[in-house]
């Protein structure tokens, strides 16, 4: 009867010990390395406009920067940006089913929109060009980035959304106030504060990267960034996601689990 019972007892533990491995085993981190998918959409800065190779803008700098983490194999990515583009038609654009399509593919999608919307407002209004003229479409930005967000999120509900803040140009070309940084400033503010109210969802403020003193990160043309513009762009949208925030964006198929890169 002893060693019934002993039998009995041993192969509860010995179940007991199967069921914490099959736990162990479930919650285990996945391997890695891991490839991730990334869909990079939007307007010139996208498009890259200014990159003298041609590729791409920020986006072969930011492919290194993800590929050479421990943790990712290989940063495809898909590009779609289109010079000119503002927040409306970017809405359009989503409607694509090429466009759509990837986008479900992907883990990550990350968005530069929004300089041209303010190119708009200074076209528009040339000749009598305010403050509140700008404060007076602030709502309606705010409104159409909720919708970009919102759509893109209807098309995949678990890629990460990476959302590239503005910079200030504008002085060089359109605007010969102290007024323009502000301007932009808050329009960038109104963007982080809709990207905020997205579940993985991050914003990438650059508007510090082109500031006073940027003269030499920009193309002939002023208004675009040249390689070294872009590279500083990867550079910070890499810095703000990188560890955990990029865990989160990718719904922790990327696990970081060292501090570095190799």
């Amino acid at each position: 009867m002893k060693r019934v019972m002993a039998g009995i007892v041993l192969a509860v533990l010995l179940a007991g010990c199967a069921d914490e491995a099959d736990e162990v085993q479930e919650t285990a981190a996945p391997s890695v390395p891991q490839n991730v998918n990334i869909v990079s959409i939007g307007d010139s800065l996208t498009e890259g406009v200014g990159d003298s190779t041609d590729s791409g803008g920020y986006v072969p700098y930011l492919e290194y920067q993800l590929e050479s983490l421990d943790e990712i194999k290989e940063a495809s990515f898909v590009n779609y940006g289109k010079r000119g583009n503002r927040t409306n038609q970017l809405i359009k654009r989503l409607e694509q089913a090429e466009i759509q399509a990837d986008i479900k593919k992907a883990d990550i999608v990350i968005i530069t929109i929004g300089g041209n919307d303010v190119v708009k407002v200074v076209k528009e209004n040339w000749s009598h060009l305010t403050v509140d003229t700008f404060e007076k479409e602030e709502d309606g930005y705010a409104e159409r980035i909720h919708t970009v967000l919102e759509e893109i999120r209807a098309i995949n509900e678990d890629a990460g959304i990476v959302l590239v803040g503005i910079y200030n140009p504008f002085g060089r070309i359109f605007v010969d106030t102290e007024d323009d940084e502000m301007i932009v400033r808050t329009w960038n503010e109104r963007a982080e504060e809709v990207a905020a109210s997205f579940e993985q969802t991050v914003f990438v403020s650059v508007e510090t990267i082109f500031g006073e003193g940027s003269d030499g990160l920009f193309f002939e043309d002023q208004f675009h960034p040249n390689d070294i513009g872009y590279e500083q762009m990867a550079g910070r949208i890499f810095d703000t996601i990188n560890g955990a925030p990029l865990e989160e964006l990718t719904n922790q198929k990327i696990v970081i689990s060292n501090e570095g890169s190799n």
